[in-house]
């Protein structure tokens, strides 16, 4: 999807009828966790497609020219008949919070279906992760993963999820972790889920229906807990950023990012986590959700101080 971050503007206040806010340029980018995690990966090091949908409009254009300069696989982006491509107010104050306005119609997204992502499975089955987002926006292919999800793992694909807001049946939930290997939802989706307001009490939730994976709850600035079978709980400090917040548009995107960088390069649990933790700390320094993020050793740097 396309991004449109608006910064600042005042999230505490009206903004009133036939007024003029001063803000700065607006630049659109490249959002959501396609472009958020998979340019992030790519700037990382890893080889990266996209599976997804756009509108044949001008965003749609701007989407696929941005990925393939990222040189990101492109040959699973379709272009939609007549949907537009989702575009995202994103409205940030000075401290880096943000609403979003989102459209109210279908757009090209919301049209994926299981048989979208099956004409792929070949393609798919190449890879080593399988990354789903977002958990509550995709209401065609939801009711269909635990089946897809399988399917997929048969073919030596580890399974990835990841959720925007607090949006997400938790009954279907329930049916699809049993089918994935990697999970970490943000506190604010994790209480909404599973009712519970402790961070490790939302792990036992979700851990009663998966059995062997890596669960956790990404907690913002208190950093993540993290828990895997092996290794037991994790609890990560947050990184202190090396700038100025800008925004903090996608840095869950970019946190998932580092954690299966860390995990790709086969590190424990507990470091792939360290490696998330840097990258987020490095997101929120610039604008969406992987602009901050330059190259791996940047990161690498970053992550060894």
């Amino acid at each position: 999807m396309i991004d449109l971050p608006c910064l600042t503007v005042p999230l505490d206040e009206p903004l009133g009828t036939n007024h003029i806010h001063a803000i700065a340029p607006i630049e659109p980018m490249g959002g959501g966790i396609t472009c958020n995690t998979g340019i992030t990966l790519r700037r990382l090091g890893l080889s990266v497609g996209i599976l997804s949908m756009v509108g044949r409009d001008v965003w749609g254009g701007m989407l696929r020219d941005l990925l393939e300069k990222e040189q990101i696989n492109t040959e699973g982006l379709r272009r939609h008949p007549h949907a537009p491509t989702t575009a995202v107010v994103a409205l940030v104050d000075n401290e880096g919070h943000r609403s979003f306005l989102t459209p109210n119609e279908k757009t090209a997204t919301k049209s994926i279906d299981a048989a979208f992502v099956r004409e792929q499975l070949s393609w798919i089955s190449s890879a080593r992760y399988f990354i789903f987002g977002y958990y509550g926006r995709m209401p065609l292919l939801e009711p269909d993963l635990p089946e897809l999800l399988t399917e997929i793992r048969r073919t030596g694909c580890q399974t990835v999820m990841d959720g925007a807001g607090q949006e997400g049946d938790p009954d279907h939930l329930k049916r699809i972790l049993p089918h994935l290997d990697v999970y970490v939802p943000s506190e604010a989706e994790a209480r909404q889920l599973t009712g519970e307001t402790d961070p490790e009490h939302m792990i036992r939730f979700f851990r009663q229906y998966q059995c062997e994976g890596i669960l956790g709850v990404k907690l913002g600035a208190e950093g993540a807990l993290l828990h895997h079978p092996a290794e037991g709980y994790l609890r990560l400090p947050a990184r202190v950023p090396p700038g100025p917040i800008v925004d903090t548009i996608g840095a869950g995107d970019s946190f998932l990012a580092g954690l299966l960088t860390g995990l790709e390069k086969g590190l424990s649990v507990r470091e792939a986590g360290g490696w998330a933790c840097a990258v987020g700390a490095l997101s929120v320094t610039a604008r969406g959700g992987y602009a901050g993020i330059a190259d791996r050793d940047a990161v690498e740097a970053f992550v060894a101080e």
